[in-house]
């Protein structure tokens, strides 16, 4: 019987570590361009030109006019571990995006490469090429400042890998993608991508103050639209500043393809930072919607490690806490401050929908580079800055917000010493959201003000401004209760019963108490008094329908606010309620004073402005 052979240990030769490497670094054409753009960014450049052909399976190439490397420099920059990017050796100390001196040699590895390079002041440029990880010597060759990479026929040396790449277009879209989220972070660099000879992308480097910048590039890559509804973050805590931009609640997605985290520059893909996000939003959005927004994070370097993932995307914070509770508190405090501001697409949607049916191609690329819809120029901004003065919570001073004067009107009196205005009784369509007119269809009112006329869903309306008075109830300590003549019981699953009683002490402080009543069962015996009458077995269904929703991923007052939100839905002025003109106009009234009413608990608008101007141009007044 022959003796089972013992494995030998060996090591691997230097062509299939390069190749596992790759595997690592270089996943897809995408991952690529990444790694060379952000060697371009470390080395200076102010502009970046990127082709492909193909997907990129065919051609990339990268073109920059950074630092540039000598003969020397180029012979060194192909092999393996071997960096510009760490001068003190210190990997809890990074400054720049690439670090791992892994990029070029691993994609040299499953690749024709060749590198062409000139450093600023040289009189000549030098090329290098590297063919399936074998490297040939250095060679003059013309070429101007910077540094030109060109990678062909990538994954030739390893055809496994191309049965796993997608389409051309997919792979296109990935790296138009990857191109995008660097080009956000660096506004003061201008960027080009050409696919298949076809200009996708071009992106003009820019000088100013860094916010302003950045909100143009980012109106450049995620739309006019973003861009006009957009709300300045600029926050610290700690150590830590976060700026950048979140778009109001009302303008938002199915998905979180529109959400955008950087940290110290680096495009990242983090968990505990989308639920941040999550989090700060909960009020405003239902759960299968999401907000638009670009967040830029800044701290020191030793405070972060980017060292998680061979690709870079993903990060470890030395304190996440203050990290999540900075990302939390600031959008809560743009999204407190924008008061009941909604989108201007709401309005720019309602003016094109009576529009004549023969409209000019609208249409702008999209951010995953196919098509969509660009709404006509939206109405003149200004109703959420009006109403400010009526609606501002407390504790945020006026200078966060463009301030709104009227000033003193006719009527009015100005004491000569103090200079003291005392209001006197003015027209109601001198209110920011006007002067209720009429009821369409039981459900929507309809508001003159002095320069056009505002639509309000008056129980989406109702239902912001219930839940914002539990909320303050509840910070008071419960919200108040009205008992029921004759307790209700309401049937309901076993385990469904079993949540609610298990919560009967959280929803005690919501104002609604239930009790066990045998099994499957509960006793609904007192409900929120701001409800008034209320179908409680409804309200238990859904509640309980709510609880095993939420499971335990949330905390116990992100729990309290979810169902809170169900109660305002049940508890506020129904469609198809109809109401008189006092009721109408205590509501407008309301909406004013109140943080948030711009769209309910679900992230829908609660009211349409349309400008008398813009109502003018559509039957050719104007």
């Amino acid at each position: 019987m022959n003796a089972i052979a013992q494995p030998v240990i060996r090591r691997l030769p230097e062509t299939l570590v390069n190749q596992i490497a790759a595997g690592e670094v270089v996943e897809r054409p995408a991952s690529a361009v990444k790694e060379l753009v952000e060697n371009a960014l470390d080395a200076g450049a102010t502009r970046i030109d990127v082709t492909i052909r193909d997907g990129g399976r065919a051609l990339i190439s990268i073109v920059d006019d950074g630092r540039g490397m000598t003969p020397d420099e180029l012979k060194i920059a192909v092999e393996r571990h071997a960096t510009s990017k760490l001068p003190d050796e210190d990997l809890f100390h990074i400054t720049t995006l690439g670090f791992r001196g892994e990029a070029l040699p691993s994609i040299g590895s499953v690749s024709r490469m060749a590198i062409t390079s000139r450093p600023q002041g040289a009189e000549e440029a030098w090329r290098i090429e590297i063919e399936g990880g074998r490297v040939f010597e250095p060679k003059p060759a013309p070429g101007g400042p910077g540094t030109t990479v060109e990678v062909r026929d990538l994954f030739y040396s390893t055809p496994a890998r191309l049965k796993f790449l997608r389409s051309a277009r997919a792979e296109s879209g990935a790296v138009a993608d990857v191109l995008n989220r660097l080009a956000m972070a660096h506004p003061n660099v201008g960027f080009s991508l050409t696919d298949d000879g076809r200009e996708k992308l071009r992106l003009s480097a820019a000088q100013g103050e860094l916010l302003d910048l950045r909100l143009k590039r980012l109106g450049g890559i995620m739309g006019r639209e973003f861009q006009e509804n957009a709300l300045a973050i600029d926050a610290e805590r700690e150590g830590f500043r976060l700026t950048g931009y979140a778009g109001v609640p009302t303008l938002n997605r199915g998905n979180a393809m529109m959400q955008f985290l950087f940290v110290n520059g680096r495009p990242v893909r983090d968990k505990q930072l989308i639920g941040a996000v999550r989090g700060a939003y909960q009020d405003f959005l239902a759960r299968d919607r999401h907000p638009l927004l670009a967040l830029f994070l800044e701290c020191e370097a030793r405070a972060v490690d980017v060292n998680v993932h061979p690709a870079k995307s993903e990060v470890r914070f030395r304190e996440p806490g203050i990290v999540r509770g900075l990302i939390v508190s600031a959008l809560k405090h743009a999204l407190a401050e924008a008061g009941h501001r909604a989108s201007t697409t709401v309005s720019s949607a309602a003016l094109g929908a009576f529009r004549p049916s023969q409209l000019p191609d609208t249409r702008q690329a999209s951010f995953s580079g196919g098509y969509a819809y660009r709404p006509p120029p939206p109405p003149a901004p200004g109703l959420a800055e009006r109403s400010y003065e009526w609606q501002r919570p407390d504790g945020f001073a006026p200078a966060a917000r463009p301030s709104y004067d009227p000033g003193p009107a006719s009527g009015d009196h100005v004491d000569p010493e103090t200079g003291e205005v005392t209001r006197a009784e003015r027209p109601l369509t001198e209110y920011p959201l006007g002067a209720a007119r009429a009821q369409l269809h039981a459900t929507y009112i309809v508001a003159q003000t002095e320069d056009g006329i505002v639509i309000v869903d008056q129980h989406a309306a109702h239902e912001r401004l219930v839940y914002e008075t539990m909320k303050r109830e509840m910070e008071k300590g419960g919200v108040p209760r009205q008992g029921l003549l004759i307790p209700e019981i309401v049937e309901l699953d076993e385990r469904d019963a079993e949540r609610l009683v298990e919560r009967a002490a959280d929803l005690e402080k919501l104002g609604l108490v239930v009790e066990a009543f045998g099994p499957g069962a509960v006793a609904v015996r007192e409900t929120p008094a701001l409800l008034g009458e209320v179908d409680a077995r409804a309200l238990i269904r859904d509640l309980a329908d709510e609880l095993e929703a939420l499971g335990n991923t949330f905390s116990l007052q992100e729990k309290l606010e979810e169902v809170c939100g169900t109660m305002a839905c049940h508890g506020s002025v129904r469609a198809g309620r109809r109401l008189n003109t006092d009721e109408m106009n205590a509501l407008l009234r309301q909406m004013e004073a109140t943080p948030h009413s711009g769209q309910c608990n679900h992230g829908r608008p609660t009211y349409v402005e349309l400008k008398l101007a813009d109502i003018e141009k559509l039957f050719g007044r104007r």
